[in-house]
């Protein structure tokens, strides 16, 4: 997960620094950057409501605090 978030950061730096891109490969990068983070919210939620009061005491969290989250939809943050 943290890979496509590297891949997306180096991709948006590209992006800020050439000015000759069309504006459609500008536009369809940044999409896929906006789908790949929803993505990955919606893949970590899922995990996470499915994760025992143990390991949820491990990374910090009450099971309270992680049925909040695993509650929201992807596109929220």
């Amino acid at each position: 997960m943290t890979h496509a978030a590297i891949l997306t950061n180096d991709a948006l730096a590209v992006l800020n620094s050439t000015r000759s891109l069309p504006l459609i490969a500008v536009v369809s990068v940044k999409f896929a950057a906006c789908v790949t983070k929803w993505v990955t919210r919606r893949r970590t939620r899922l995990t996470l409501n499915q994760l025992e009061a143990w390991q949820l005491q491990h990374v910090g969290l009450t099971p309270e605090a992680a049925r909040r989250e695993a509650r929201k939809v992807f596109w929220q943050a």
